[in-house]
């Protein structure tokens, strides 16, 4: 299983492939739908974002309210396609990953060959297992949103698979094409 640290190098990121065991720590950022249009209108009108885009991953949950003695409450990943519309805008402002569940449109498997870029997949339906993983939180932008704010997370050890790298490898579409031919 390979360790990656976020933010993330384009080195890093051209040596990944598809169904590589990943565990990520470091800064991850929290993004949902609604979180996602502030940030397009942001960049569409040239202002400045809440943080910066370069070399981050964008973890795409809506965290429950932390219970007493924890960071945060369960953080299971979103469906991604929701964010489709969205992320080659924030791919072409330096992105580098995405954490979610599902696979994603041809539009942004296109971006992440253009800009480089990998879409990792974690575990959907073990938001408590995940939770442990988190060992900070801190609302970062729009708290107006609830659940799909903006949150800087420190992780340690966030298991994922490479769904998709940045030569457009998909493993959504292997597993498809193998249980055909069984």
């Amino acid at each position: 299983m390979l360790e990656l640290k976020a933010p993330l190098s384009n080195e890093t990121v051209n040596r990944l492939r598809v169904g590589d065991l990943v565990k990520v720590s470091g800064t991850v950022y929290t993004a949902r739908d609604a979180a996602h249009q502030l940030i397009v209108k942001a960049l569409e009108k040239g202002e400045s974002l809440p943080f910066s885009l370069e070399g981050q991953i964008v973890y795409y949950t809506g965290p429950c309210p932390a219970p007493p003695g924890r960071v945060i409450g369960s953080c299971g990943p979103t469906t991604s396609g929701r964010m489709d519309a969205y992320t080659p805008h924030l791919l072409s402002a330096g992105m580098k990953a995405m954490i979610g569940k599902g696979d994603r449109g041809g539009e942004v498997v296109d971006a992440m060959q253009k800009y480089g870029a990998v879409y990792l997949a974690t575990i959907g339906g073990a938001g408590a297992y995940l939770a442990g993983k988190v060992k900070k939180a801190e609302m970062v932008a729009y708290p107006e949103l609830g659940p799909e704010a903006v949150i800087r997370l420190e992780v340690e050890g966030l298991p994922c698979v490479v769904a998709i790298d940045s030569r457009g490898g998909n493993l959504y579409h292997i597993g498809k094409q193998r249980f055909n031919r069984a």
